[in-house]
């Protein structure tokens, strides 16, 4: 299924922050993620919760230390009980277990999808993702009671057409009338950052209703 650059040799670099990265291409064609996608898929147990979350990759690794996931987290953490949730990361890096997020190769890439120009990547990029998120969702068909994603770009294209290929539903938030009114091609990125209050604020307000519809105490 995986088709692309998978043999490119490991290059070792240091990021700002000091990490060791030995990957700086495209990670989704690499053996290594693919390796790694297999074993959540197959042999990974992930704990049952009501309530599946599914938060994109960031460049800072490991992912919980970047300055994005930890506004997320606090978000999440103000709203829901830390028994009623799971956390996913997806994007490049397939889909993967929050708490798997220091396991090789995980923290050890940095790659910016949103910078490429290439068509081929991008459209290679859906794809493996596609089947990365459809074969995850399936694993965890019985896992959660309810699902959201939070995500934009190509990340939401590629759940969304995972969610409708599985017929198990993802909520998707921000809300593409959001996106749209926030939509602004002077940016570099024309939809913005998920850091962005008003969507920060439709997140935490998804959060609220998945709560009441799980009968939450919090």
């Amino acid at each position: 299924m995986v088709q692309g650059n998978v043999d490119a040799p490991r290059r070792a670099v240091h990021d700002p922050y000091g990490d060791a990265i030995e990957i700086l291409d495209p990670p989704f064609y690499r053996k290594e993620f693919e390796d790694a996608y297999r074993f959540i898929v197959d042999d990974y147990a992930v704990v049952p919760k009501a309530i599946g979350l599914f938060l994109p990759c960031a460049v800072r690794k490991p992912y919980s230390q970047s300055p994005s996931h930890k506004l997320f987290c606090r978000i999440i953490g103000t709203v829901l009980d830390p028994e009623d949730y799971h956390i996913a990361i997806f994007g490049t890096c397939g889909a993967v277990p929050a708490e798997l997020e220091c396991m090789y190769p995980y923290r050890s890439y940095r790659y910016m999808l949103g910078k490429t120009m290439d068509g081929r990547i991008q459209r290679d990029f859906h794809r493996i993702e596609v089947y990365r998120l459809k074969g995850y969702l399936e694993k965890t068909r019985y896992t959660y009671q309810r699902r959201l994603a939070y995500c934009i770009g190509p990340f939401r294209a590629a759940m969304a057409e995972a969610s409708a290929t599985t017929g198990i539903t993802v909520d998707l938030l921000p809300s593409d009338p959001t996106i749209e009114r926030l939509y602004d091609v002077g940016r570099p990125f024309p939809e913005g950052s998920l850091s962005m209050p008003e969507y920060i604020d439709e997140f935490r307000e998804g959060l609220l209703r998945l709560s009441r519809s799980i009968g939450s105490k919090t």
